[in-house]
């Protein structure tokens, strides 16, 4: 109970993720890519490294709460995002409802569920700190993040426009982006598991496109109306090359995973065969001792 309070935290799980839309706002571009690309991992990273193979039957009787948590967990802060007007507070409960599927993935105890999990935040570490960047882009322009404030930009910021559209597209997870392929293992090992807790979690790519594609919409369409954004800057020879080598991965991990899934799919093999072996011994202690 203590491993899992102190994981669900740092993933962070509904309802213990209130810490993390304040984080983000306060925090400076940043402080907010390294918060969403590397230390939202570590909460995963516990699940598998101490969770599952240090406490294999907790775990397994653990597995009706974490799945009702991240279920409400992608649909609660999928609609929350929906509401925000500030676009780093959408991207944080974003960034809530992409790693609920990330305790799906790793608690369906399957070889698809898990490598998804870890794809999934390999793909979400890169998508969330581009995406904060690309705010970051923005607000150090016009100093506010409110999406309100903008519109029409793809006439002055075509370029933003191209990339901020594949890392939104990729959030979202479109085929062919690294989002795509992190969702559908996990789905897929959730169908295995669990039906209905793959149905709900598959409510949240449906919500995810709602709120990503509004953000984007509000954001980079309709008419350049407002004076201050007429002279607005496109991006720099400078934030090109940050972006450059993000785009690509996105594109990347979508199109071709087999190199990222063979760097850890023997390792989660071996895992399950130890978790599935330590269950078994359990199942015959408890046979023999009846």
């Amino acid at each position: 109970l203590a491993f899992f309070a102190s994981f669900a935290v740092k993933m962070p799980m509904w309802p213990v993720h209130t810490w993390l839309p304040d984080a983000h706002v306060e925090a400076p571009t940043a402080g907010s890519v390294i918060l969403a690309g590397v230390l939202l991992k570590m909460g995963g990273y516990g699940f598998l490294r101490f969770s599952l193979p240090i406490l294999p039957l907790a775990s397994e009787q653990f597995v009706p709460l974490i799945y009702t948590l991240s279920v409400i967990a992608i649909i609660y802060t999928s609609l929350v995002a929906l509401a925000q007007e500030d676009m780093k507070k959408l991207i944080a409960y974003s960034s809530v409802a992409h790693m609920g599927f990330v305790t799906i993935g790793i608690f369906t105890a399957t070889q698809q569920g898990i490598d998804g999990a870890i794809f999934q935040m390999l793909s979400h570490g890169i998508l969330s700190a581009a995406l904060f960047l690309c705010v970051g882009v923005v607000y150090d322009r016009e100093h506010s993040r409110e999406i309100a404030h903008y519109g029409g930009l793809v006439e002055r910021m075509p370029k933003f426009a191209f990339v901020f559209m594949v890392f939104v597209l990729g959030s979202v997870g479109l085929p062919g982006t690294s989002g795509f392929v992190g969702e559908f293992l996990v789905l897929v090992g959730a169908f295995q598991d669990n039906t209905w807790v793959a149905f709900f979690a598959a409510t949240g790519v449906i919500l995810g496109a709602a709120y990503m594609l509004y953000l984007y919409r509000r954001v980079i369409f309709g008419k350049l109306e407002k004076d201050y954004l007429k002279s607005i800057l496109d991006l720099e020879p400078r934030e090109i090359a940050i972006f450059a080598p993000l785009v690509v991965l996105v594109i990347w991990m979508g199109i071709w995973p087999d190199p990222f899934l063979s760097v850890f799919d023997a390792s989660v093999s071996n895992l399950l065969q130890n978790y599935q072996s330590a269950l078994s011994a359990v199942d015959l202690v408890n046979v023999a001792g009846r």
